[in-house]
């Protein structure tokens, strides 16, 4: 008895890579300003939950460079990458003027323009991967850079609490 065809394989690591840039365009470029010619994403309107906000954005910025490291980035570019979310992190935690920086420096968007420069070298055969040393490195980086988001939340808090109580 033959065999029924079977049916076409999608490609994990184009499904993947489809994934990984809705979720970019979902946190940097998924809400069109009226009347203007700019978009801005729900990174920036999770922002402005006061506290936990920025931590929200600061993890799912996170997953996209963790994904993005399965695609064996050079060290340089996901140093570029980590670069790219903690700096949007920590200026994020500033009132109104992070939410302003989160609305225009789309750390996400320029995560996926990376992973994209990097694929299309790949192609090319050029692109050396990086080791396992530099993640390990990289995991510490980002333990600390969400370790001193959280500290200055609660010293923004404690300031704030202490400026309103009597």
């Amino acid at each position: 008895m033959p065999m029924p065809p079977l049916a076409p394989a999608i490609d994990l690591e184009d499904e993947r890579l489809r994934r990984l840039n809705a979720l970019g365009h979902f946190l940097d470029n998924s809400i069109r300003i009226p009347g203007v010619d700019y978009r801005v994403g729900y990174d920036a309107v999770i922002g402005l939950i006061p506290g936990i906000g920025d931590l929200i954005g600061f993890a799912l910025s996170i997953y996209i460079v963790l994904a993005a490291t399965r695609y064996r980035l050079p060290a340089s570019a996901v140093l570029r990458m980590v670069l790219n979310v903690g700096l949007e992190t920590l200026l994020g935690t500033v009132p109104l003027v992070g939410d302003l920086f989160d609305a225009t420096y789309k750390a996400n968007a320029r995560n996926l323009d990376l992973l994209r420069a990097h694929l299309a070298a790949r192609t090319q055969g050029s692109a050396p991967p990086s080791n396992l040393r530099f993640y390990a490195g990289l995991s510490l980086a980002l333990a600390g850079i969400l370790a001193l988001t959280a500290l200055m939340l609660f010293s923004l808090t404690r300031a704030l609490q202490s400026f309103f109580s009597p």
